[in-house]
């Protein structure tokens, strides 16, 4: 394990920034439990001339315990359903972020 990869698992394994959720391909793939961080960070978007505020939720998700994610993927978090729209790899190979709408 290289150090990028060390940082990323004590990461999601931290109380207080990873959380458990669990993986499903196409949505009804068969359940894969794991670790992520979660953030929810709002994006401005035009419409209309008028600017609107949307949530959004992006997972960040250690490759050492899923190789990847597609679009239409789900993670359940808690209560929430989030659908993968799209998955962005890092540099270093060691995580993932995948961008999600919920439901």
């Amino acid at each position: 394990m290289n150090a990028f990869a060390a940082a990323m698992a004590a990461l999601v394994a931290d109380g207080h920034l990873g959380i458990d959720a669990v993986y499903r391909a196409n949505g009804t793939g068969s359940p894969v439990a794991l670790r992520v961080v979660r953030t929810s960070p709002d994006v401005t978007a035009s419409v209309f001339d008028a600017s609107v505020v949307q949530a959004t939720d992006v997972l960040t998700v250690p490759t050492a315990s899923l190789a990847t994610a597609a679009p239409g993927d789900t993670f359940t978090v808690g209560a929430d359903l989030l659908t993968v729209k799209h998955v962005e790899h890092s540099a270093t190979g060691v995580a993932f972020k995948a961008y999600c709408r919920r439901g």
